[in-house]
């Protein structure tokens, strides 16, 4: 008995696992490219739509995480972040509703330290 000689590689199996890497690839980078901090805010009745001027955002994620102006900054930074602020400048702090209330807290006091007194906590409607 002899054995058939392969001479071409059949490429439609190759061809298929392409094409579903490709669809898996294309549709995980529609959630990866949004390049926003996923905050989840509280809701509140009585609000207030306000025009953003991109002056001076803060941002604390549900582990307690700051972010200023989209930039992740430690706890200890925040105090000297602060302070090359103009104590004028408005201040959006977006606040994670499943966050701990003490990182909240905290930066409320170094705003109040810093005497700034244009503060907006973001919700939705």
């Amino acid at each position: 008995m002899q054995l058939k000689r392969f001479d071409a590689i059949n490429v439609v199996p190759f061809i298929d696992i392409m094409l579903v890497l490709l669809v898996i690839v294309l549709t995980t980078a529609t959630f990866v490219a949004r390049g926003m901090i996923p905050v989840d805010l509280s809701k509140a009745s009585a609000s207030d739509n306000l025009q953003i001027h991109k002056e001076l955002i803060i941002t604390i994620d549900k582990e307690g995480n700051y972010f200023f102006n989209d930039k992740a900054i430690e706890t200890s930074a925040l105090d000297e972040a602060l302070m090359q602020v103009d104590r004028e400048s408005a201040v959006f702090i977006n606040c994670d509703k499943a966050s701990a209330f003490d990182p909240f807290v905290h930066l409320l006091n170094l705003l109040k330290e810093k005497n700034m007194t244009k503060i907006s906590v973001v919700t939705k409607q």
